[in-house]
């Protein structure tokens, strides 16, 4: 059964009230995929679901990097962390690819990909130049954020450029 917006919206926030982050991230996902103008209030409900979702994959981060680095000595027991922290990781790759394909191919359809990737890349030089300022916990969580959209920066460049030879060559 297909759940209309406002059913969705409603879903998503009975999540939040119930601290079911993935549950209304989900929800919020399915909202953006019906494609309807989202409101403040929707907007905000995506937002504090991603950054739910995300902060709680971030405390898990630290807590299996903070056991890990207590553990140098036994080293099966730094490989378990080491895998679940790698883990952990790609968790976060796939709630940061599920909302950057929120953000890109529905609340802002109209960008043209080239312009959306160089505003993802000032975004990202500006973030890069704030790193300084931050205490040492934070710089640690922030750069492993960095790093993940670094790395989908590259992949939406490479994929752009791409799209940019392959529209080229039709002109001839």
């Amino acid at each position: 059964m297909t759940m209309d917006k406002s059913e969705l919206v409603q879903k998503a926030k009975l999540a939040e009230q119930a601290e079911h982050y993935d549950d209304m991230a989900a929800a919020m996902k399915a909202v953006t995929e019906q494609g309807h103008e989202l409101s403040n209030e929707v907007r905000n409900l995506l937002s504090v679901a991603y950054k739910n979702v995300v902060g709680a994959c971030r405390s898990s981060w630290r807590v299996i990097s903070s056991i890990e680095q207590k553990t140098e000595r036994n080293e099966k027991k730094q490989q378990m962390g080491k895998e679940y922290q790698e883990k952990i990781e790609a968790e976060l790759q796939d709630i940061y690819n599920m909302f950057w394909s929120c953000w890109t191919n529905v609340l802002f359809p109209m960008l043209h990909n080239q312009k959306a990737c160089s505003l993802a890349k000032t975004a990202f030089d500006e973030a890069i130049a704030e790193l300084d300022t931050l205490n040492e916990e934070s710089y640690k969580d922030s750069m492993l954020i960095m790093q993940l959209l670094r790395d989908n920066l590259t992949l939406w460049m490479s994929v752009n450029q791409g799209d940019e030879g392959d529209a080229g060559e039709g002109e001839n």
